[in-house]
């Protein structure tokens, strides 16, 4: 009795974690997937340090910081939409500042312990396109600052 037991509850539980594993594994179905040659093609210099090898602009430098317009910013990489101008606010950073995405499945939070520094970076769910960092001292509803990096946007002004 004692071992059909053991036996179901290793079973149950190998199966939790094989549909863990599964989850984890789910890609998007538009994932978009490229060689460094193919995003060099297609990205300038800055667009690409930024997006590919997770390069930061200088603060107050980026074209979008400052940017009033109603509309949505999309990744400059694969044009997924990420935020839109209703949840942008003035951070006072120096980099285009959002407390919410337009879809949480749209970003994706890794932790990063570059620069002697523990934070949480974004990514483009679709192309893996580095984006900024998200903090925890934006304003309300959220609490969030999704800190971005200009270069990694495209915004499309509202009709």
């Amino acid at each position: 009795m004692r071992r059909t037991f053991l036996k179901l509850g290793l079973a149950s539980l190998a199966s939790v974690f094989t549909a863990h594993a599964a989850t984890q594994k789910k890609q998007r179905a538009d994932k978009v997937v490229k060689t460094d040659a193919e995003w060099k093609q297609i990205l300038t210099k800055e667009q690409y340090y930024i997006t590919r090898q997770k390069g930061t602009e200088r603060a107050f430098s980026g074209a979008l910081n400052n940017n009033k317009q109603k509309g949505t910013y999309l990744c400059v990489c694969c044009d997924l939409p990420l935020f839109s101008s209703d949840t942008k606010f003035d951070s006072g950073t120096g980099w285009p500042s959002f407390w919410a995405p337009i879809s949480k499945a749209n970003i994706t939070e890794v932790k990063d312990l570059s620069h002697g520094m523990v934070r949480v970076e974004t990514i483009c769910a679709r192309c893996d396109a580095h984006l900024g960092h998200v903090f925890d001292d934006g304003p309300r509803p959220t609490g969030l600052r999704y800190c971005m990096n200009s270069v990694a946007l495209k915004f499309v002004k509202k009709a």
